[in-house]
């Protein structure tokens, strides 16, 4: 499993962010406190505080891929 935190600061980027995680194939998930939701849904990602940084869990041995698309949304 691979794990990194990411930020989503705008609308616009929920969307493309969904967009980009749903052409994998394998499990994506964005944890904020104790709740975790399926980062493939938009309704999902909205329930979350999007004011904090957001951990994201994708259930993969090569996320190198993912790691590449989602770049922008990586924070330190």
């Amino acid at each position: 499993m691979y794990e990194t935190t990411i930020q989503l600061n705008a609308i616009n980027d929920v969307k493309d962010f969904v967009n980009t995680v749903m052409m994998f194939d394998y499990d994506i998930d964005l944890v904020s406190g104790r709740y975790a939701i399926d980062a493939k849904s938009i309704m999902g990602i909205f329930s979350l505080d999007l004011s904090k940084p957001i951990k994201l869990q994708a259930h993969t041995e090569d996320p190198e891929a993912l790691i590449k698309a989602i770049q922008k949304y990586i924070i330190a």
